[in-house]
């Protein structure tokens, strides 16, 4: 089982000393005597003293202040007397009216002045007034239908000009029902290619009418988040700094049971800002716990709670610093969080191409891998997961890219074929003891221990 709070590690620096860092990125947790030992076959769970101390729920508990419940319920007897008062008053006014009374509505007191409830000139007479009878010949009949009503019914038109600012109901649903001909018209897939949305057309959770316009969508994005070789830069950290700190985001997201997608976008912003902002040593880990705490945010139904972010980083810093590189880090990135993630990629080539889920698993191992190489920031997130997804066929030896696969992600086998080769290349790199955590998570029996399958020695395309 994985504790929470890390241990002091030393980081070896490029010019091969080992020094040990003040506030460096720990993997590992301290030795908790109110933790007990379970077994590692179950699923890992975090275990915090906070957890402990107090239970905590969707929406907070708002009833266990005794001051507080006392005050809704006066503020609700208040409320009462009040609407009883009210209704008192509007009754002597209409009295007050049907003799000739000028009626006087309550008025509630304040410390600046007396601000009327109601408007004054408010007139809740009855009107004495009989209805004159009207012979049916005389009244009107209308002189338009339904079309003519609907027609009269006119909207703007956000691409009108000056001289026509506004389109009939009719005429926009002319103009919709004309989008939806054309889309009816858009090619469908080339012969060889299974459409799958097509087949899932009739599940509305699917949005399969949707799915390839988000994904193409999610790829143009691409381009607006590319990160450049930002450690050239950075004076005080490395890639040996980077990749500890990726294997300690790796460890978080296991012990609080946090999605994949949080993991990656954390990873993501954590590139981002490293390469708008020079760090020191000291201040990566919290610049990686603030990343994964705004990911929980925008990802987790329930993210974790700021004092257990703060008990990971085991007291290396406290909540005004936390809550500080959080706005920065959210202000760097102009607080855009949709950012495109090569695991959204890879699920989606994966099901359109109806590979099992040990295939899928071993792809996601591959990626997650690639999370802690520097080699691989650069590189456009869908591209990635089309690599990982190939060498994952070729290591079960199924089958290899596809039509399917080429026409649902966009890239032939030539424009991946590279990257797959340095995929391959790195699973063949000797395991490094600081960097066991995604090995350990995916030689698990619930991952289908994919990280003990055999590496290719040559990956022939």
């Amino acid at each position: 089982m994985f504790n929470m709070a890390p241990k002091k590690t030393a980081l070896k620096k490029s010019l091969g000393e080992t020094t040990m860092l003040k506030r460096s990125v720990s993997t590992r947790a301290k030795k908790n005597s109110d933790v007990k030992l379970v077994d590692e076959s179950s699923k890992r769970k975090a275990v915090s003293p906070l957890k402990q101390l107090s239970k905590r729920s969707a929406f907070g508990d708002i009833t266990n202040d005794a001051d507080l419940s006392k005050k809704i319920a006066t503020n609700k007897k208040d409320s009462k007397k009040n609407v009883e008062t009210i209704s008192h008053v509007v009754k002597k006014n209409l009295k007050e009216s049907e003799n000739g009374n000028k009626a006087v509505m309550p008025q509630k007191k304040t410390g600046r002045s007396n601000i009327p409830t109601f408007p004054p000139k408010v007139q809740m007479a009855k009107a004495n007034i009989k209805p004159e009878k009207v012979h049916p010949s005389s009244v009107s009949k209308p002189t338009c239908d339904k079309t003519e009503v609907l027609t009269s019914v006119r909207v703007k038109s956000p691409d009108s000009t000056d001289n026509e600012l506004y389109l009939t109901a009719v005429e926009e649903l002319k103009k919709l029902t004309t989008k939806d001909e054309e889309r009816k018209k858009e090619p469908l897939p080339p012969p060889g290619v299974e459409d799958f949305d097509a087949e899932n057309m009739s599940d509305p959770v699917q949005v399969s009418e949707y799915a390839m316009d988000i994904f193409s969508y999610l790829k143009e994005r691409e381009a607006k988040f590319v990160i450049d070789n930002y450690m050239e830069r950075q004076t005080s950290i490395n890639t040996a700094m980077r990749a500890l700190l990726v294997d300690w985001l790796v460890e978080i997201q296991e012990n609080f049971e946090l999605n994949h997608e949080t993991l990656y976008l954390a990873v993501k912003l954590t590139d981002i800002y490293l390469s708008k902002v020079t760090v020191s040593k000291e201040t990566l880990q919290l610049v990686g716990a603030a990343a994964i705490f705004i990911a929980s945010k925008y990802d987790e139904r329930m993210a974790p709670m700021l004092e257990e972010m703060l008990y990971v980083c085991d007291g290396a810093y406290d909540k005004k610093e936390l809550i500080r590189m959080e706005i920065n880090i959210l202000n760097k990135v102009g607080f855009e969080l949709g950012i495109p993630l090569s695991y959204r990629f890879l699920r989606r080539y994966a099901r359109c191409s109806k590979v099992t889920l040990p295939v899928l698993t071993l792809a996601r191992y591959i990626l997650e891998l690639s999370l802690m190489e520097y080699t691989f920031v650069s590189e456009s997130d869908s591209k990635l997961a089309a690599a990982a997804l190939l060498l994952a066929l070729k290591m079960k030896e199924i089958s290899g890219w596809t039509k399917t696969l080429q026409y649902y992600s966009g890239y032939s086998l030539e424009e991946i074929k590279d990257l797959v080769f340095k995929l391959n290349d790195m699973l063949k790199m000797k395991p490094k003891e600081a960097l066991s955590t995604v090995r350990n998570k995916y030689s698990h029996k619930i991952f289908f221990e994919v990280a003990k399958e055999p590496v290719l020695a040559e990956v022939n395309l």
